[in-house]
């Protein structure tokens, strides 16, 4: 007897048989690829697009049970996060696998504190762009360009050299993101406050005009702390897998990183939360959901914010981002649209269409009405979005770069086109 698992699989065109090991609920795909092999048969392959069943990587960072509606990084429950730490910590937990002791908590917060300013000249390409730029497209560019100030990047067999390009970015991304949306608006870049906290100094960066000092609301520094810590990490998601694709070819972190932000651009990704506000400006008022209700059954509209590809429960992030938007509408005023939310959310999780399909709110539903509450434009949710993800991207980068079995990222593919086919020379195609 063995404690062995496998799976007999049986080739009807040939009628053989093949016995394939299971390894966390796993098989290898190179284990496929013998089925069938011939010197005229590549043998079986995966079609999975959009990596629905596919596992390309073992990964001890975050762990997502999409049924039960359960998060945990490093295996620490998102609720507990939430609630007793601070964003930076979070950063250390996702990037060092343990929680950080004093020692090495106050370490780190002083490194990430130091390396908050970015060089002048990279100001000076921000400034470069037009007026209207959108600021996710400037945040992609700066961050692409770190790599070229920090040439000894590239040397990424190097931890020395890795912890210092990690604690750069990290440090940066506010600074990068708070400048991209004060150039939107025509105002000064605002330079860090390094007396403040990681968010505080966001929101000074963003918010400081004339005031000698910029002194944040300390629930306003608070709900942005929650929505980071929700934010850090998502597993392999679509712009994780594009820094882990792109991080295989041993490109420098920024540039690993880079890729990241520009899968997040993406409306399907990170501008999810943008798609909920229009949707809710849209119904307009309360007594308007139901009739919206119907029109989402009926296929005339779309219900944004709900269903997830993971989670086929509540999204454990809506549940804390709601309780977020309390401190936040202390600070700023009740969101109009926020009743028009709770009256959506109440109907579509009482009818039955909704509920048979496990379509249940996602952290985009409530957190758009916070950034906007925070008098971010749109444009800027996704900025937000992409600052504390980065301790994620680099999590996974990291442990990309440590794994041996990597190789580098080259999907198979199902070849449809022409074979064989005999070139005629312009000369004679174009009489």
């Amino acid at each position: 007897m063995t404690d062995k698992q496998t799976l007999t699989i049986r080739d009807n065109r040939s009628g053989e048989e093949y016995e394939v090991e299971i390894t966390d609920g796993s098989i290898r795909a190179a284990d496929l690829g013998k089925i069938g092999k011939s010197d005229d048969d590549p043998g079986l392959a995966v079609y999975d697009p959009g990596f629905t069943n596919t596992a390309s990587t073992r990964s001890a960072v975050t762990y997502i049970d999409g049924d039960k509606g359960i998060l945990e990084y490093r295996g620490y429950p998102i609720e507990q996060l939430a609630e007793s730490s601070t964003y930076l910590e979070v950063a250390y937990l996702l990037i060092h696998g343990e929680l950080p002791t004093k020692e090495q908590h106050d370490q780190w917060v002083h490194e990430i504190t130091f390396h908050t300013f970015v060089h002048e000249n990279l100001k000076s390409q921000l400034q470069g762009f037009r007026y209207d730029a959108h600021p996710m497209g400037m945040l992609l560019s700066s961050v692409g360009a770190l790599s070229t100030f920090y040439p000894e990047a590239r040397n990424i067999k190097d931890p020395q050299i890795r912890h210092e390009q990690i604690v750069r970015m990290i440090a940066k991304m506010p600074t990068l993101g708070a400048w991209s949306f004060r150039h939107a608006q025509g105002k000064p870049y605002v330079y860090p406050d390094n007396d403040l906290s990681y968010t505080e100094n966001f929101l000074s960066m963003l918010f400081r005009m004339s005031e000698p000092k910029y002194d944040p609301d300390p629930r306003l520094a608070k709900a942005l702390e929650v929505l980071f810590i929700l934010h850090a990490d998502h597993e392999q998601n679509a712009s994780t897998n594009a820094v882990r694709s792109v991080g295989s070819s041993q490109v420098d972190p920024y540039s690993a990183v880079t890729a990241g932000i520009a899968a997040l651009y993406g409306p399907l990704h990170g501008g999810a939360n943008e798609a909920v506000l229009k949707m809710l400006k849209r119904i307009k008022t309360k007594e308007n959901v139901p009739a919206f209700i119907e029109g989402v059954k009926n296929g005339d509209e779309r219900l944004m914010g709900f269903g997830h590809r993971v989670y086929k429960n509540y999204d454990p992030r809506a549940t804390i981002i709601k309780k977020a938007c309390d401190d936040v509408f202390e600070v700023t005023g009740v969101n109009p649209l926020l009743e028009v939310a709770q009256e959506l959310e109440k109907i579509a999780l009482e009818d039955e269409y909704f509920v048979k399909r496990k379509l249940y709110p996602n952290v985009d539903f409530y957190s758009g009405l916070i950034y906007e509450a925070l008098q971010f434009p749109p444009e800027m949710f996704t900025v937000l979005f992409a600052i504390p993800r980065t301790s994620g991207w680099l999590a996974q980068w990291l442990e990309l770069v440590d794994d041996p079995e990597q190789k580098i990222a080259r999907p198979k593919q199902i070849y449809t086109g022409g074979r064989q086919l005999d070139f005629v020379p312009a000369s004679e195609r174009w009489k």
